[in-house]
Parts: structure tokens; sequence; C-alpha cells
């Protein structure tokens, strides 16, 4: 019907002629089979990814870790290598390691110390460290702690490593250099990186804040190196450093809660001067307040607050410190600082 270009010829009365009929569509498998296959690798696609994020959620025979303890393992052994090399650690050592997880680092510190103790606050943790050396050739130099390492009293040791849940960085490096038992010579410790650098931060630095110089009040800190994230079992969401710390023998012959109190006040506002910081009134009043405190427990009279503003404004001019600020003092100035106070019967605690 298309030779002459106008609209096909009506039907016969008895329907279409069989060699009229439109051609039946063969039906095709083979397309089929092609569409079956592909649905079927792409599920196959999906669950190998939800099962690649249940494994990062996983760690030794299917623990799953805990998000409240802070819970990353380290498994990067070039890293964990690294970190012994820079512990210096020596045959005679007894090592601390706090929360040692499944164990990938404290196999390292068995193979070069003398003893390594391993405080642990997860039970999963502490059985899991028990079937791993307790039966090995280890097993003799291993301690385990089970216990929160921030209520419990620490043991002797000489160097501590650890991996530290990000939650309890602050808090544990300051019972470590407050540890009342024989100093230690060294802990080499991982940090979130933000918090790491402001561990190290010298005086100008814009990291420089009331934790540095708390730290280096103490000890001697240095950062080590750089962890990504990648390196851990979850990865954090953030970036990790290796600090390491280096307590100060003698201890500086100083009250560190008189000092802590002074330091306090003085990076509240880092970049204001001195003079500007200390003539506040809350400040005055919470000041003078402890000072009435003070002479009640030395017998002697208090100042009048005139007195004891004038005694302020001169522990400051005195060192010439009127226009100084928090950010750019350097430790020496900060215990010239506290022994003009003293002198003027300030004190922060």
């Amino acid at each position: 019907w298309g030779q002459g270009g106008g609209p096909p010829p009506p039907p016969p009365p008895g329907g279409l002629h069989r060699h009229n009929t439109m051609p039946k569509v063969a039906y095709d498998k083979s397309a089929e089979r092609t569409e079956k296959k592909a649905k079927k690798k792409a599920i196959q696609k999906r669950q190998s990814a939800e099962g690649a994020e249940t494994g990062e959620r996983q760690g030794h025979h299917g623990i799953v870790f805990n998000k409240t303890f802070g819970q990353h393992i380290l498994k990067n052994p070039l890293v964990i290598n690294a970190i012994i090399e820079k512990s210096g650690l020596q045959s005679t050592d007894v090592i601390l390691e706090i929360g040692p997880g499944t164990g990938n680092l404290t196999e390292k510190l068995l193979q070069r110390a003398k003893k390594v103790i391993a405080m642990e606050i997860d039970p999963r943790m502490v059985q899991e460290l028990h079937k791993r050396f307790m039966c090995g050739p280890y097993g003799s130099k291993l301690q385990i702690i089970e216990g929160n390492c921030l209520k419990n009293d620490l043991p002797f040791f000489n160097v501590c490593v650890a991996n530290v849940p990000y939650a309890i960085s602050s808090a544990l490096t300051f019972k470590l250099l407050r540890h009342q038992d024989k100093a230690f010579r060294c802990a080499v410790l991982m940090f979130q990186r933000e918090f790491a650098l402001r561990l190290v931060a010298k005086a100008n630095s814009s990291m420089y804040c009331r934790l540095g110089c708390n730290t280096q009040l103490l000890s001697r800190c240095d950062h080590l190196m750089k962890i990504s994230k990648n390196s851990f079992k979850p990865p954090p969401k953030v970036e990790s450093s290796v600090v390491r710390i280096e307590p100060k023998n003698p201890k500086p012959d100083v009250s560190f809660e008189e000092w802590d109190g002074m330091i306090k006040h003085c990076f509240n506002r880092p970049n204001k001067s001195l003079a500007g910081l200390f003539r506040v009134k809350a400040t005055i009043k919470s000041l003078y307040e402890t000072h009435i405190s003070y002479c009640a427990m030395m017998n002697k009279p208090p100042r009048s607050i005139e007195a004891f503003k004038a005694g302020l404004e001169d522990s400051i001019t005195a060192l010439g410190f009127e226009q100084r600020r928090a950010r750019t003092m350097e430790q020496e100035d900060f215990l010239s600082l506290l022994a003009g106070f003293h002198s003027n019967d300030v004190y922060f605690a």
C-alpha cells in the first residue's frame, strides 16, 4: 500500500487475509537473561557495600565497636611500627598502655618491653586480649587491668603509650603529669589533631591556649607525626597526631591549682591587656573572696577592698605587664606574674 501514497484499502468483510496479518514479535529470552543478570549484580553490589560498612564497625571476631568509649582501633602496621620506634623503648621498661582495644599495638610493645600493663574499660576487649595473648609466648609479660583509668590509681611504669579516646584526652594528660609515683620517662600519646596542636603551641601562636600553657609548665611536649583517619577502624571523623610528653624533673616549685587559676583568668580573653583583665568587677569580686578565705585560713586580717584593688594593680605594674597579653607571654612571664600576685596576697585557689 505504500506505492500509491494514499491510505490502505479497507479490509474485506471476512477480515484480514492470512498473508496481510502483521508478523508476531519473537520473544527475546536473551534480553530477559541480561536484565536478570544486571539486577542480580546490582543487588550483590549493594550487599557488598552494606557488608563493608558493617565491617568498618566490627573488629576481630565480629566485635562491634562502642562509640561511648570512643573506640577507633589502630590498624595500620606502618603507623604502629613508627610509634614503637619513636617511643624509644628499652628491654627493661614497664609500659602502661591505656585503651589497648584488640591488641594491635600491644603485640609490638610486648616484643620490646619487659612488661606491659594494659588498662581497658570494655570487658569485651579484655576477653579479646586474654584470647590473643594469655596462652601465647607473651602471656607472662602482660598484665590486664579492667576499669576506668581516670577513676583508678595508675601503677608504676616507665613509659606510657596509648591511642587515647578523644573524649578523655585532657583529663588523662593531666592525670599522667600529676602522677604522684616515681616520675615516668615519657608518654607517647595519640590525640585528635587540633588537641595535639594546642598541646604543643608556643606563645604568639594562634593555637596557644590554657591547655598548652598548663601542659608545658609540667612537661616538654613535641609533635611527632600526623596520622590519617584511614589508619583506624572504624575511621574517626577527624585527623590524628602523635605527641611525645616528657615530664620535667624536678617538677616546678609552684602550686598547680594556683597556676591554673591564674592562667584561667589570663586566657579568658587572651588578646586583652592584663591591666584590663584584672579591672573587671566580677574578677575583682571573685579574687577578693578568695583573699578573705586565705586570710581566715592563715589567721590574719584581710585587706580592705580598696587596698586589695591597689595591690592587684601593683602586682601587674611592678613587672611592667600592664599592656602584656596572655597570648604573647612565655612560661617565665607567667611565673613572675604569679609571684607578684602572691606578694600582694592575691591568690587564685
